[in-house]
């Protein structure tokens, strides 16, 4: 019996060393994004729930859903407008498909680059990741949710859902926001991440 524990607890305690820097690049996210919520100036939202704000509202952190994706590169792609919430039309192409796993079902979402940032400074290297699932409107915003991704140096990508975050339209109205285009809905429910925001009644 003592045999067992100690093989149980050391099994635990392997397992919590693997997922420490997970944890800390999911909490270093958090705080980031919080931190420009706090800000006035870098705030997407209205005065009434400025006013109001202390920090978001995430999921557990849950390393279960940080997963290594299998990367396929799509050259030679066309140009397209996706559609945004607005009716503007920026310009993104398919860069790419993750092909991976979560709770042993298989899943493909298609991960996009930004046509008119990535001659910006900083941008580069930019991949965005917009994706709709089965927890929208309930638990999570209703049009889903983004993941910002760097292009990989291999064939593998990390998709960490916990860094899931919501479009500035959540918030407010005055945004124009990029809607997930349909390929890119899984059909299963993405309990991590930024949860669903509660505006103030005024801004309903």
């Amino acid at each position: 019996m003592i045999r067992l524990f100690l093989i149980v607890f050391f099994l635990f305690e392997s397992m919590m060393a693997q997922n420490q820097p997970h944890i800390r690049r999911i909490l270093s996210f958090q705080h980031d994004l919080n931190k420009k919520f706090a800000e006035e100036e870098k705030s997407p939202l209205p005065p009434k729930d400025f006013e109001q704000f202390k920090e978001l509202d995430f999921f557990e952190v849950d390393t279960s859903y940080c997963i290594v994706a299998k990367f396929i590169r799509t050259p030679y792609e066309s140009p397209f407008i996706m559609k945004t919430t607005t009716g503007t039309e920026p310009l993104f192409v398919k860069y790419g498909e993750a092909h991976f796993l979560i709770q042993e079902q298989s899943f493909v979402l298609n991960i996009y680059q930004n046509q008119e940032l990535v001659g910006e400074p900083g941008y580069d290297n930019y991949l965005f990741l917009p994706f709709t699932d089965t927890s929208n409107g309930s638990a999570t915003y209703t049009n889903g949710r983004y993941i910002d991704l760097k292009i990989p140096d291999g064939e593998t990508i990390l998709l960490d859902f916990n860094t899931a975050y919501n479009p500035n339209c959540a918030y407010s109205d005055r945004y124009s926001c990029p809607v997930p285009p349909e390929e890119n809905h899984l059909d299963i429910e993405i309990l991590a991440g930024v949860r669903k925001f509660r505006k103030h009644p005024d801004n309903e």
